[in-house]
């Protein structure tokens, strides 16, 4: 692996290696092995689940174009509540991390427990605002009333039963921070491929399953992930993990706990601060119609395709430098996300091509419609642009909440989301009436900002010095 040439027959010896997860000593060897080791296994989770978001919205994009626009208006609003789990699932994999690095697995254990603990009583509340206002969370993010009338019930579903995809990523958090990346991957592909298999016999109906509509989309995803977080708790509680809870764990440790949410706190304040930037983003692009708006959602789901092995690589960052700084090697931390950084930006700089090439053919094949096509290939080659500074502040970013320091990203997000790319849009797009590519441009020159500032923020190495 250390030599520049390997072979088919090395490449599948260490692939498989990587997928079973047989691999789990992060922080000593080659840096370019542990990459690889953690890299493959994240990457092919969020493969699974950006194939499944593309199945997903290629279903649903046969029943209506309100139906898409539903699923874009509705996602946008779980981001923004989403964003405390988020949060929690950072400090779950910097705890996880930098316990399993001072080689303290009862430590993590703990943590573990806690995490999930807290998921509950998010989820729980999430449930009761998506089960009661399913209507109203639609009409304030400016849904037409004949999008209501036919999505309320998609909304009402997956944020009624949200515990199950708060679960699912959260332990999956624990999982990677503990180097359990295959663990997590197999969680993924268990949920999506139900998902997959679940999706058009309740969308359509299929022997005694009536049509559901876009409402059957979310009856599959909340089995196919339910199914997987029964098995995410199997695998901690048998012990096949790094992680494993026993009966005598399951009490509340307040200590645990706040030191839990205190690492969070920067994490929920700096996805707040992005996703909230997306609902309004999303506002906005509903000024424009349903047709422009399906656009748009099709487009960010193909985007996803790319983007979740992209942040796969770029979790292997988080989990390399929290162990490693665990272990007392923080150079070594440091180099692990410079290599990371050019293997996803290499990565990135590949997909642009495609998406400038062939942006009006790929969004044909989800919808035909002439509006519908504009919007979304203006988006997917807009965006596009920017990817090769995406791929590697995405890594930087997540190398700060790998180290527990999840305040600078949030620092950075403010500036570059709220202080510019709002603004920057609102003017593009509606005062001087450049329309949906406003918002665009918007969200490119807002990524390539991050990633300048955060890798000169990084460089300064503060990061090194954080305590969780």
């Amino acid at each position: 692996m250390q030599s520049n040439k390997i072979t088919l027959k090395q490449f599948l010896h260490y692939f498989k290696i990587a997928v079973t997860g047989k691999a789990n000593e992060f922080t000593s060897g080659s840096i370019r092995k542990a990459i690889f080791m953690l890299s493959i296994p994240m990457i092919l989770e969020m493969l699974m689940e950006s194939i499944f978001a593309l199945v997903d919205i290629l279903y649903v994009s046969q029943v209506s174009v309100n139906a898409v626009a539903t699923i874009g208006l509705t996602e946008s609003v779980l981001t923004l509540v989403y964003a405390v789990a988020i949060g929690l699932s950072m400090a779950a994999t910097a705890v996880v991390a930098r316990r399993v690095g001072e080689k303290d697995i009862e430590g993590a254990s703990k943590a573990a427990v806690q995490v999930i603990f807290l998921g509950v009583v998010v989820a729980a509340i999430i449930s009761a605002i998506g089960i009661i206002y399913p209507k109203h969370i639609l009409s304030l993010m400016g849904g037409e009333p004949d999008l209501i009338a036919e999505g309320y019930g998609y909304t009402q579903i997956l944020l009624g039963g949200n515990v199950t995809v708060m679960l699912l990523f959260l332990i999956n958090a624990i999982f990677r921070g503990a180097g359990d990346a295959s663990v997590a991957m197999w969680a993924l592909v268990l949920s999506n491929g139900l998902n997959i298999i679940l999706d058009p016999i309740f969308i359509f109906g299929f022997g005694p399953v009536p049509e559901f509509g876009v409402q059957g989309a979310a009856i599959a995803t909340t089995i196919g992930r339910g199914t997987a977080v029964l098995f995410q708790l199997v695998i901690l509680f048998v012990g096949y993990s790094k992680i494993k809870i026993g009966i005598n764990d399951l009490v509340l440790r307040l200590k645990v706990m706040f030191n839990l949410i205190k690492v969070s706190l920067g994490g929920i304040g700096q996805f707040l601060i992005g996703t909230s930037s997306w609902v309004f983003l999303m506002r906005i692009m509903s000024e424009f119609g349903s047709e422009v708006l399906a656009g748009y959602t099709i487009a960010i789901r193909v985007m996803m395709f790319t983007l979740m092995p992209a942040w796969g690589m770029s979790n292997a960052a988080a989990t390399l430098v929290g162990q490693n700084l665990g272990a007392q090697k923080p150079d070594r931390a440091e180099r692990s996300v410079w290599k990371t950084g050019k293997y996803n930006a290499i990565f990135m700089g590949l997909v642009s091509i495609v998406y400038l090439v062939f942006a009006p053919q790929i969004i044909t094949l989800f919808n035909a419609t002439d509006a519908v096509v504009i919007s979304g290939s203006n988006c997917l080659r807009i965006i596009a642009a920017g990817y090769i500074f995406y791929g590697y502040g995405m890594v930087v970013i997540n190398a700060f909440n790998g180290a527990g320091d999840t305040k600078t990203p949030t620092y950075i997000n403010f500036v570059c989301f709220w202080l510019f790319q709002l603004p920057f849009a609102y003017v593009m797009a509606l005062t001087l009436n450049i329309g949906p590519s406003g918002v665009f441009w918007a969200i490119t020159v807002a990524e390539i900002l991050i990633a300048l500032i955060a890798i000169i923020w990084f460089r300064r190495g503060d990061w090194k010095t954080v305590q969780v």
